[in-house]
């Protein structure tokens, strides 16, 4: 017997929720009439006495207590006879059809970017199907083990994003784990249910479509271009003879980025959106490796992402998808108006997280975070006491102004510091005249800039974490096209010294993605840098392709030196 309540303690572990534990709710028993039908078979008395000594065992008002309830309330409904194996007027005992079928989805886990492997353990094999009740006990407890983990991966994917990075703020989505086995083991059909849980959305289904493919059209695959410095004409690299067969030019062994090598890289930019400037930076390499030279493992990293996304994205949302520095408003899936933006730094990363845009500030404060204060302002001010009036700002204590010549600036790095930074409206404050605020944890939000020579590049990871709009007023007008109350004019017509904030009738979903591949309608795959190394991380923690540092892409220029968010 302790052998069964090992076994039946390690399947509740296995259907804790994955990630960031969140308890799932309960059943309220109150509310329906719940019938625990007794044991009629040995088997089913093992099942019952291991279920029912973890469910009284486990700490009141925890996941493990809420999973091992349903569980054995589920078992209970059913006499406590097994979901997955099945017994013969003759006694012999052998997995149910059910149970045949969700054998043969793990055996094909890859073609879901999974792997067989993490379902069809030892536990499962049907070498067990021979044993005691006990044995046979813990063989039924192992699949539903399974089964839920299998479940789990296709619904939220395989890793914890925030094992990848803290700024992967990425909420796990509830199963209803009992009511699926219920679904499960009374189904002819479990693939078609299980197949629900994974992402709906037509790039994750051409991924898929890409990765069932990917064997068949490997051979023809050319070898990724490598990273480097960024090329201009005149400059020698190794990687030039590559680029050339990439662009289908005549075969050269040269290694001078020549005028014809040039001529046919500005047209391959302007063919892919890009900058057309005949350099050949991380974003140009990056879309030469996409189309046939897409690794099988970016695609598999990109359908975990998607698997991390919310099911239900929003009729009517704003997607940002931060490698590629553009964002959308889309309705129904289909585009309505795109942008470019520039995201943060590697160093200030954009957090990778979905919330709703619930106002917009016209003429708007800027208010400094701490970090800016202490590491760019202080030092200015040390340097000139008179910077912050020249910017603009004021310096508030406890809400009123004060003399920035009466502050100790050295003190600034100490948690006692009670001052505060901020920008007053103007044409010169950081956020521009116009930000669309979803309020969240990380205090980024999307925004105008007075600095708009930087969106004229490819590379465009240059804010402290913001997502600066390109052109705000025409992507303040498309994102209130739901709103009869709120136009770009009116907006406009409230330019000004003043701060007036604007609240939307109804909360606009708003996604920070990051995905460094992107399908196109007609199935091509385009490839984007890995501008903060989440790309090579996940691979490297789904077991793809381990590294020991993942790369991140870097633009060797970098920004003229601004204090923006």
């Amino acid at each position: 017997m302790n052998k069964v309540l090992v076994s039946l303690v390690a399947l509740l572990a296995a259907l804790a929720p994955m990630g960031p534990a969140v308890a799932q709710p309960a059943p309220d028993i109150k509310a329906s009439r719940i019938v625990i039908a007794p044991p009629q078979t040995d088997l089913a008395r093992t099942i019952k006495d291991g279920l029912s000594a973890a469910y009284y065992g486990a700490r009141a008002e925890t996941a493990a207590h809420a999973e091992a309830q349903r569980l054995y309330f589920l078992y209970g409904q059913r006499h406590f006879e097994p979901i997955w194996l099945s017994e013969d007027s003759a006694g012999k005992v052998s997995f149910s059809p059910a149970a045949g079928k969700i054998i043969a989805l793990f055996e094909n886990a890859e073609a879901e970017g999974l792997r067989p492997s993490d379902y069809l353990t030892a536990s499962i094999s049907s070498d067990k199907l021979g044993g005691d009740a006990i044995a046979l006990a813990t063989l039924e407890t192992a699949f539903s083990a399974a089964t839920m983990r299998y479940a789990q991966h296709l619904h939220n994917g395989r890793i914890d994003p925030l094992s990848v990075s803290e700024l992967l703020d990425i909420k796990p989505k509830p199963i209803d784990e009992a009511a699926l086995l219920e679904k499960l083991a009374g189904s002819d059909d479990p693939a078609a249910i299980l197949a629900t849980l994974e992402p709906q959305h037509p790039e994750f289904k051409a991924l898929k479509a890409a990765l069932a493919s990917f064997e068949k059209s490997s051979a023809a695959r050319p070898a990724p271009i490598g990273d480097g410095p960024v090329l201009r004409p005149g400059n020698s690299d190794a990687r030039l003879p590559a680029i050339r067969d990439r662009l289908k030019l005549t075969a050269s062994t040269s290694e001078l980025y020549d005028e014809l090598t040039v001529d046919a890289v500005e047209a391959f930019q302007e063919g892919q959106g890009l900058e057309v400037d005949g350099i050949i930076g991380p974003a140009t390499v990056a879309a030469l490796n996409g189309g046939a030279a897409t690794r099988r493992e970016d695609i598999i990293a990109n359908m975990e992402r998607w698997r991390w996304m919310p099911t239900d994205l929003g009729d009517f949302r704003v997607f940002v998808n931060i490698p590629e520095f553009r964002l959308w408003i889309e309705r129904d899936g289909q585009p309505e108006y795109t942008t470019r933006v520039v995201v943060g730094t590697t160093r200030n990363q954009t957090p990778v997280f979905s919330d709703n845009i619930r106002h917009l500030v016209v003429n708007p404060y800027w208010n400094v975070p701490s970090s800016i204060i202490r590491g760019e302002i202080a030092p200015a001010v040390l340097a000139n006491p008179g910077y912050t009036d020249s910017h603009n700002m004021d310096l508030l204590y406890n809400g009123t102004p004060v003399s920035p010549w009466q502050v100790d600036w050295t003190q600034v790095s100490s948690s006692n510091f009670p001052f505060r930074v901020r920008q007053r409206p103007g044409a010169g404050n950081a956020l521009g005249q116009i930000k669309f605020l979803f309020p969240n944890k990380h205090d980024v939000y999307l925004h105008d800039t007075p600095s708009k020579s930087l969106f004229s590049r490819s590379f465009r990871a240059f804010s402290h974490g913001c997502v600066r709009v390109e052109d705000p007023m025409a992507f303040a007008d498309a994102l209130m096209a739901n709103e009869p109350a709120i136009s770009r004019a009116s907006l406009e017509a409230m330019f000004g010294p003043n701060e007036k904030w604007v609240n939307p009738q109804t909360q606009i979903p708003v996604h920070l993605a990051y995905f460094t591949l992107r399908v196109d309608a007609d199935g091509a795959i385009r490839n984007y840098g890995d501008v903060y190394g989440h790309n090579e991380k996940l691979i490297a923690a789904l077991g793809l392709n381990p590294v020991a540092e993942p790369a991140i892409v870097a633009e060797v220029e970098t920004a003229p030196a601004e204090l923006s968010p």
